[in-house]
Formats: structure tokens, C-alpha cells, sequence
């Protein structure tokens, strides 16, 4: 194959592996990341000492035990006392192990509905009553009026939708599938591109920036997913929350993309200094002749032979 083709073939298969190389990290990172539980609940426990986060767990509590205790001059009076109780139960080592326990129950209900074998078109819910229980205690013992007469119910909360469970099912099986062939469709042709390139270590050179492009890429995408994700919440007093959960859950995937930067450049750049070099230690051709030296005389036949 001629030389103009071989770098057009080597050209098309290294932007598909830099293209297919983000795309094979995100999709790993949902698959491997995200759906492990063991992983996601790692990642969430340290934001029981956020204090946005408790901060917005606390409201959602006292203002979900508040209605529950009825409406009128009981939820009046209870306000206050069941905000401060929820705020100072978020301070205590109970509340770490059950926001523990309750993101472990809530991310193994959404794992079962998006790996269920047979889609049943219903909504993702949790029973957060033993929250309850664990307030109404609180309460009981700082001996808030009205405490005692909290009722503890089963009430199910409503994590997913049945029609979202439903799009992320099928959203889900795909990058399961993506996890694991993207990455390993990338190298091949990343592989393949610097073998058909005429010059390989040029093609190396561009497979490496081609790397680090993507980490950035990979970077950027994961900013504007921060800020439309924020964007959509109904009101500012969640974002704070929702933001840290939010940089919890990306950890990951921007050190991957930081990974991905770095490896790039390196390649890239030891490429480069190995071409430098090479071309500084190749010998110059096509200089002036080495001057000859002078040609003895020859004896003559009838100049006498020395003795």
C-alpha cells in the first residue's frame, strides 16, 4: 500500500480510538463505579459530615415528621423543636450508620430494578421508617411535647419513578455493555493506527494528544453535567447538598480524566523527545568528499630498484 493511503487509514483509526476512549471511561465508570454498591456507598458515607448536606437531610426530615404529626397548632408548636431535634440527630454517630444504611438500601433497590430480568413497569420505593423511629426517639428523650404522639408508619418513599426506572433499565443495559468492549475497541484501534501509519512514532505522538484531548473533553463534560443537574433543582436551598453528592459521585470519573491527561502528554511528549534525539544522533550525508591523500610517485621501469 502506498504511503498516502496507509496515513489516511492510520489517521481515521486513531481519532476512533481517541473518540471511542472518554466514551469507553464513562461508560465503565457507570458500569463499575456507579452500579457497585460496595463502591457507591464508599463514596457517599463521607457526606454525612457535609453540613449541607445535613443541613438539607435535617429539613426534609423535621418538615416530613411535622406533617406526619398532624396539621394545625400541633405542627405549629412542633416546628421549631422537630427542626433543632432532626438538626442535632444529624451531629450523632446513629445518623452516620444509617445514612450508611439507608444509601446501601436505596442503591440495592435501584440495582435490583435496573437488573431485573423481566421489566415490570413500577416505581423504585424505600421504607424510611426506622428514620423516623430514630427521631422520635431523639425527641423523646430531649422531652420535646407532643413527641409520643409521632406515629412510626411504613411509609414508602419514592425514589424512581416507574417511567424513569423504566428509560434507565434500558439505559443501563447499554452501558453495561459499553463498559466493558468501548476501552478495549479503543486500544485495538489505537494499536491498529500506529501500525498502519508510515511513521509510527508520529502516529504515537497523535494518539497521545489524542488521549489527553479526550480527558478534557471527559473533564468539561462533567462540569456542564454539574451545572445542568444543579440548574434543574426547583429551588437554591438543595444545590449545596445536591452539589457535594454530586462531586462524591464524579470523584472517579474526573481522576480518570485526569489519568487520561496525564498519559496522553506523556506519550505524546516521549515521542517527541525520542524523534529529537534520534535526529540529533543520525550521522549528516551528502556532505563534500573526504579529502584523499596524495598519490606516492611510481618508479619509473629504468629508475634503478632501491637495494
Amino acid at each position: 500500500m502506498s504511503p498516502r493511503p496507509r496515513n489516511a487509514l492510520s489517521a481515521v483509526l486513531t481519532a476512533l480510538a481517541c473518540l471511542l476512549l472518554p466514551c469507553g471511561t464513562l461508560a465503565a465508570w457507570v458500569a463499575y463505579g456507579l452500579a457497585d454498591t460496595g463502591r457507591y456507598t464508599t463514596a457517599m458515607a463521607p457526606l454525612a459530615a457535609d453540613p449541607q448536606v445535613r443541613e438539607a437531610v435535617a429539613v426534609a426530615v423535621g418538615d416530613g415528621i411535622a406533617r406526619e404529626a398532624g396539621a394545625g397548632p400541633l405542627d405549629g408548636a412542633m416546628g421549631p423543636f422537630v427542626r433543632d431535634a432532626a438538626r442535632s440527630f444529624t451531629r450523632t454517630e446513629a445518623f452516620r450508620a444509617g445514612w450508611d444504611t439507608a444509601n446501601r438500601t436505596v442503591h440495592g433497590a435501584v440495582l435490583r430494578a435496573l437488573r431485573a430480568e423481566r421489566w415490570e413497569h413500577r416505581p423504585v420505593t424505600v421504607d424510611l421508617a426506622r428514620v423516623t423511629a430514630r427521631v422520635k426517639d431523639e425527641l423523646a428523650r430531649d422531652h420535646v411535647p407532643f413527641a409520643h404522639r409521632i406515629p412510626v408508619r411504613h411509609i414508602e418513599i419514592t425514589v424512581l419513578p416507574a417511567a424513569q426506572t423504566d428509560r434507565l433499565r434500558k439505559g443501563y443495559h447499554v452501558l453495561d455493555i459499553a463498559g466493558r468492549w468501548l476501552p478495549c475497541a479503543a486500544v485495538a484501534f489505537a494499536l491498529a493506527g500506529i501500525a498502519a501509519a508510515t511513521c509510527r512514532r508520529r502516529a504515537i505522538t497523535a494518539t497521545g494528544l489524542g488521549t489527553a484531548l479526550g480527558g478534557a473533553l471527559l473533564l468539561l463534560a462533567v462540569a456542564v453535567g454539574r451545572r445542568l443537574t444543579l440548574t434543574a433543582l426547583p429551588g437554591p436551598p438543595r444545590r449545596p447538598a445536591a452539589a457535594a453528592v454530586y462531586d462524591a459521585l464524579t470523584a472517579t470519573l474526573r481522576t480518570a480524566s485526569w489519568l487520561l491527561i496525564a498519559l496522553g502528554l506523556a506519550v505524546a511528549l516521549a515521542s517527541w523527545l525520542t524523534g529529537l534525539f534520534l535526529r540529533r544522533r543520525a550521522p549528516v550525508s551528502g556532505g563534500p568528499p573526504a579529502p584523499s591523500s596524495a598519490a606516492e610517485p611510481r618508479p619509473s621501469p629504468s629508475s634503478p630498484l632501491p637495494p
